[in-house]
C-alpha cells in the first residue's frame, strides 16, 4: 500500500512492537517528524517539528536569530529582547502531506515583556493525526480513532546587563497515540511527561567591512524530561533532549535594510542502542537501558561506532534572510542530517511581509531526496505585535 495511514496499525488491536508506538512511524521507514527510522528512537519526536514560518524558510535554524514571538520554541532567552509589550504568533503546516493528507501542526505563541529586563512566554503546540479507522485482526471495523499530541510551556527570561540573557522554560507533554487497545497482552494508554528546557543567548553590536552589525550567539538545551511510557508496564522512552548552539550574523546595510547569515548545529541527547549478539548481550556500544542523567550525559560519548559515528548524530541548518525597510522579507536556507541517523535533507524557501502591527510569514520545503515524504511542505505563521513602537 503506497500511501500508509497514520498510526493504522499502531492503534489496531493487532501485535505491534513498542518501538514504533513510541517513535511514531508513518510507515515502516518514516517517523512523525520526517527522518527515517534508522535516527534515534525517542518518544513524541512532534517536538522537533520547527513550528513557525521564519526558521523554517531558514532551513530550520533559529537558535540565535533576532528575538520574535517564537523564540518560546527556538531560545526562549531571546524574550528578554523581544520589541513591544505583547506579542502573540499562530502558526500552521499541514504535515506529511506526500504520505497522508489530513495530519498537520499548529502552534500558538504568546509573550509579554514585563520591564526591560524580565518577560514571560507561553505556547501550545498541537499535533493532529487526522481520522484512523480502526480494525482488529479478524480485519473488522471498530470505529474510528482520532490521535493527537500536544505540548504546553511556559518560559521566564530575564536579561543580565545589555547583551546577555537566561531563561527556563517548563512543559508538560501529552501523547494520545491509543485508543486504550490491549497490545501483546498490555492495556495501552495515553502518554504524559514533564521536562524542562534552559536556555542562553548573547549579541553585541559591531563594526563589519565598514557596516553596523548584530552578532549574536545562542544555546538551548531542550527535553530534559522524564521519560514516557504507553502501557502499563511497558517499556518507557526518552524524551527528544536536544541540544542546539548557533550563531547568527547581521549587516544593516542601505535604505533600512538587512542581511542575515545564521548558522545552528544540533545533537540529540539519548543514548545511541548498542550492537547485541543474538542472545541479547551487548557487545558493541553501551547499554540504552538508563537513568535519565546518565542517558543525557552518557549521549556524547556512547555510539557503537566511536567519535566517527558520535559526529554522525549532529545536524546542521543555515539559512540567509533578506530584510528590506523592515516590512519584505525573503530568506533560504538548508538543512542536513546523516543519511544513517534519521537522513532528512532539505533546502527551504520563504518570505515575508509587516503591515503596521502584522507580520505574515510563509515557508516551503524542498526535499534534495526523490520520493521524501518532506516535499513540498508548506509553513503559515500571522503574527502581532502590541505596544511597541
Amino acid at each position: 500500500m503506497k500511501f500508509l495511514k497514520f498510526y493504522t496499525l499502531l492503534l489496531s488491536c493487532c501485535i505491534v512492537p513498542a518501538a514504533v508506538m513510541a517513535q511514531g512511524t508513518v510507515n515502516n521507514s518514516t517517523t512523525t517528524n520526517g527522518s527515517s527510522t534508522n535516527g534515534l528512537i525517542t518518544a513524541v519526536p512532534f517536538l522537533t517539528i520547527a513550528p513557525d514560518s521564519r526558521s523554517g524558510a531558514m532551513g530550520d535554524a533559529g537558535v540565535a536569530l533576532s528575538p520574535d514571538v517564537n523564540a518560546n520554541y527556538w531560545n526562549p532567552s531571546k524574550l528578554a529582547f523581544i520589541e513591544g509589550r505583547d506579542n502573540v504568533a499562530l502558526s500552521y503546516s499541514p504535515w506529511l502531506r506526500r504520505l497522508v493528507s489530513d495530519v498537520n501542526l499548529a502552534y500558538l505563541s504568546y509573550a509579554r515583556k514585563l520591564d526591560d529586563r524580565n518577560a514571560i512566554g507561553l505556547s501550545l503546540r498541537y499535533f493532529n493525526l487526522g481520522s484512523i479507522q480502526l480494525i482488529d485482526a479478524g480485519q473488522t471495523d471498530q470505529g474510528t480513532y482520532s490521535p493527537n499530541e500536544f505540548s504546553i510551556d511556559g518560559s521566564f527570561a530575564r536579561k543580565f546587563g545589555q547583551n546577555f540573557s537566561l531563561a527556563l522554560t517548563a512543559r508538560y507533554i501529552h501523547s494520545g497515540l491509543t485508543n486504550g487497545a490491549v497490545v501483546n497482552g498490555q492495556q495501552t494508554k495515553a502518554g504524559n511527561a514533564v521536562a524542562a528546557d534552559v536556555s542562553a543567548y548573547y549579541t553585541k553590536q559591531t563594526i563589519q567591512f565598514g557596516k553596523q552589525a548584530q552578532l549574536s550567539f545562542g544555546a538551548t538545551a531542550s527535553n530534559l524530561g522524564t521519560k514516557m511510557s504507553f502501557s502499563t508496564n511497558g517499556q518507557s522512552y526518552f524524551l527528544p533532549a536536544n541540544l542546539r548552539l548557533g550563531v547568527a550574523d547581521t549587516w544593516f546595510l542601505e535604505n533600512n535594510s538587512h542581511f542575515t547569515l545564521t548558522l545552528d548545529i544540533n545533537k540529540l541527547m539519548v543514548p545511541t542502542p548498542p550492537i547485541r549478539d543474538n542472545k541479547g548481550n551487548v557487545i558493541q556500544g553501551y547499554d540504552d537501558d538508563r537513568s535519565i542523567p546518565a542517558g543525557i550525559f552518557g549521549s556524547f560519548a556512547d555510539a557503537p561506532g566511536g567519535f566517527g559515528e558520535e559526529l554522525k548524530e549532529i545536524s546542521y541548518a543555515a539559512g540567509a534572510e533578506y530584510g528590506y525597510n523592515k516590512q519584505i522579507f525573503f530568506r533560504a536556507g538548508y538543512f542536513y542530517e546523516n543519511p544513517s541517523k534519521g537522513d532528512r535533507q532539505y533546502a527551504t524557501l520563504g518570505a515575508g511581509f509587516k503591515y503596521n502591527i502584522f507580520n505574515l510569514d510563509l515557508a516551503y520545503l524542498l526535499a534534495t531526496q526523490q520520493k521524501s515524504p518532506l516535499a513540498n511542505t508548506l509553513r503559515f505563521t500571522l503574527s502581532a505585535t502590541f505596544g511597541g513602537k
